[in-house]
């Protein structure tokens, strides 16, 4: 594709096996997307409005966001974010081990743009992570990166 170009993804993630397994998922697909991470709701929200240490971060063309998060979970982020005009505008992909009913739902009433249960197999997991870089990356027009608004 022509207009191909690498993205910034925030993954918001507590779990140190996790956000291993998805700079593994990055690497072993030959992601050229940049990865940065952040391991609380906290941190997100200060990375995402570039506060602190995160003055000068880049802004994120996708979030990844796990719900189940120290200091502030993720539906608490999620709800800040799509309530935020400067932010609303980048996609947030639920990454998750739960499967509840109730966080499904509560996730699409706050505008997420997609649900995903994290898959317990290593495999599994290489193939979800792909398919969210390829449908992000590949099919979905994403806004041009560019100053926040």
């Amino acid at each position: 594709m022509t207009d191909w170009r690498p993205i910034d993804v925030l993954l918001v993630e507590d779990d140190q096996g996790d956000i291993l397994l998805t700079r593994e998922a990055f690497d072993l697909n030959k992601v050229r997307n940049r990865l940065n991470v952040v391991n609380d709701g906290e941190q997100a929200m200060a990375y995402l409005r570039q506060e602190g240490a995160y003055a000068g971060a880049p802004r994120p063309d996708l979030i990844l966001l796990d719900l189940n998060l120290p200091r502030m979970n993720g539906l608490e982020v999620l709800s800040e974010v799509k309530a935020d005009a400067a932010l609303r505008t980048i996609p947030v992909v639920i990454l998750t081990t739960s499967e509840a009913e109730e966080d499904i739902l509560h996730s699409y009433r706050l505008h997420a743009n997609a649900y995903v249960a994290k898959p317990v197999d290593f495999e599994q997991f290489i193939r979800v992570v792909r398919q969210i870089d390829d449908f992000f990356v590949t099919v979905v027009k994403l806004p041009a990166a560019g100053p926040r608004p």
